[in-house]
C-alpha cells in the first residue's frame, strides 16, 4: 500500500496525469479548441517541470 501512497503523493505523477488528461481531451473533444502551438508549449512546460522535480529529488537523495 505504501507504493500507492507514494505514487499519489508524487508531484511528477500528477504533472504527467494532468498532461495526459489534457492531451486526451484535446484529441477527442472537438469543442476543446486549443491551438497547436499552445499545446506544445503546455506539454513542454510540464516536461520541464517533471525533469526539474526529478533532478531536485535526485540531488536531495545524494546529499
Amino acid at each position: 500500500m505504501s507504493k500507492w501512497k507514494l505514487l499519489l503523493g508524487s508531484r511528477k505523477f500528477w504533472a504527467a496525469f494532468v498532461g495526459l488528461v489534457f492531451l486526451v481531451i484535446r484529441n477527442f473533444d472537438p469543442g476543446f479548441d486549443v491551438p497547436e502551438n499552445e499545446t506544445v508549449a503546455f506539454v513542454s512546460i510540464l516536461a520541464a517541470y517533471i525533469l526539474g522535480v526529478a533532478l531536485e529529488d535526485g540531488l536531495r537523495a545524494n546529499s
